[in-house]
């Protein structure tokens, strides 16, 4: 890395009770302080989304692709500052962010793309003798200003996953990024503000959560997209009245290890990667194996033989895999959750010892199902495991939960295959890898507590437009 803080971490003078305080993850120091907006400042940020409406919605195709096609080519050039800036401020190990980073140019590089291939469909009306002479068509017309409020968990794509589509079909929209990490959607915002966007068509203000509440309540708002928890999301959605409502929420996904699993060390591999990833700090996290017995004791015994050589550490260290949990608060909560499975029965295979936001990966085994290890969402570098004889019985038990996000399966059975993509009831089945897998132009999302609506950058856009109809009725004088 070129220097132990990017230059965009410069710190300024400090506004008493105005400012938020970002701090490096890994050290606890404060790095940066970023102005807090209050709520008339989110107030006016609303009216003017909404003096952007009409110039936005008549911005021509091409004009919204140089737009993205330009956040394409500054991200690629501040991809290094980008990197270093994620890597501090979220504590992601700086391989994984240098990913993220290159996720984020992918996601605006697709939206650029899809930004000019919004289509209609001809309608032909004349089903039945009554509607002769009339014919139709419609298309897709942007929702208007929107509202958007980010995880600090992937600070940078995952506010691209609204921004880059909400540019496409020229929405104006109100962001607040998490306050834990601002850093990365404030260079976007930078980015943005290159580019000849009508005035008001973009604000991004790190706020405080009762100063955010308008982005919930205002009706002058079309639509809100929110990711985080659950329980944030669906009160957010109970407050949020007429406006269209898209929630990514979380998970506790479910990976099943069939006995006919043929590459078995790809699955161990892939298993590691999907469980302790960032820390498990991510929503489609592997946090339950259900492997078949036939199999059962060599998974786990090759699992915990690789999971001891995960290096933890620094996250700026070129090395490093697991880096901190988010807060000390949080690395204390999950500790406090294994020790109370263990406490019940279940067996601590590797792992779970804290030293402040550091927590070793943990590979826990027979968890009893009414632990909150297993049933909640962890967020941190745990997983679950325990054996099964039957394949639908363990369709049964991951879907065994009240989160549907993601859930994968390792079989090479057509058949199971296709069981599996019927009957779980998860947004999207991932066969032969983890839950965790995800490109950002498939329909993602989840049912039941892990959310409602598709991200996905041409899913996305649609969540983002309205269907106009237009019918004509044939002049009788012809």
């Amino acid at each position: 890395m070129k220097s132990e803080y990017p230059l965009y971490f410069a710190n300024r003078p400090q506004t008493p009770n105005l400012d938020l305080e970002v701090t490096d993850k890994y050290t606890g120091q404060v790095v940066a302080r970023v102005p807090k907006a209050n709520r008339d400042l989110i107030d006016r940020a609303i009216g003017k989304a909404l003096e952007a409406a009409e110039p936005m919605r008549n911005m021509p195709h091409f004009a919204r692709q140089a737009v993205l096609n330009h956040c394409v080519a500054r991200f690629s050039e501040r991809a290094d500052e980008l990197g270093e800036a994620l890597c501090i401020e979220a504590g992601k190990p700086i391989v994984h962010a240098r990913g993220e980073v290159s996720r984020l140019i992918d996601t605006f590089r697709i939206a650029a793309e899809e930004s000019v291939r919004q289509t209609g469909e001809i309608l032909p009306l004349d089903i039945s003798p009554r509607a002769k002479g009339y014919w139709g068509q419609w298309q897709r017309f942007a929702i208007g200003p929107c509202a958007f409020i980010t995880p600090w968990n992937f600070p940078l794509n995952l506010p691209a996953h609204k921004v880059a589509p909400a540019l496409a079909v020229g929405c104006p929209f109100v962001m607040k990024p998490a306050s834990y990490t601002p850093i990365g959607a404030l260079i976007i915002g930078e980015v943005l503000a290159q580019t000849e966007l009508p005035e008001g068509a973009f604000s991004i203000l790190p706020c405080s959560r009762d100063a955010a509440d308008l982005l919930t309540e205002d009706e002058r708002l079309k639509m809100l997209s929110f990711t985080g928890s659950a329980e944030v999301g669906w009160d957010l959605k109970r407050r949020a009245g007429r406006k269209r409502v898209s929630l990514e929420l979380g998970g506790n996904a479910a990976c099943i290890i069939d006995a006919d699993t043929t590459d078995f060390e790809d699955a161990v591999n892939r298993l590691i990667f999907g469980a302790y990833y960032q820390s498990g700090q991510s929503c489609i996290s592997v946090q339950r194996i259900l492997a078949h017995e036939s199999i059962y004791d060599q998974l786990r015994d090759r699992l915990v033989e690789e999971i001891k050589k995960l290096p933890v550490g620094d996250p700026k260290d070129e090395k490093t895999f697991i880096g901190p949990v988010i807060t000390e608060e949080d690395a204390k909560r999950i500790e406090s959750w294994i020790q109370s499975a263990v406490g019940k029965g279940a067996k601590l295979l590797c792992g779970g010892q804290r030293d402040g936001v550091m927590l070793t990966p943990a590979l826990v085994e027979d968890v009893p199902h009414d632990e909150i290890l297993y049933y909640q969402e962890v967020f941190g570098p745990v997983a679950c495991i325990e054996k099964f004889t039957d394949f639908d019985a363990a369709l049964d038990e991951a879907n065994n939960t009240k989160y549907g996000l993601q859930a994968g399966v390792f079989t090479r059975d057509i058949h199971k295959i296709h069981r599996a993509w019927e009957k779980l009831d998860v947004g999207g089945v991932i066969i032969n890898d983890v839950p965790s897998w995800r490109v950002d132009h498939m329909p993602y999302g989840g049912v039941k507590d892990s959310g409602q609506g598709r991200e996905g950058i041409r899913f996305a856009m649609e969540e983002m437009t309205e269907i106009k109809l237009l019918v004509v009725r044939e002049s009788r004088a012809q």
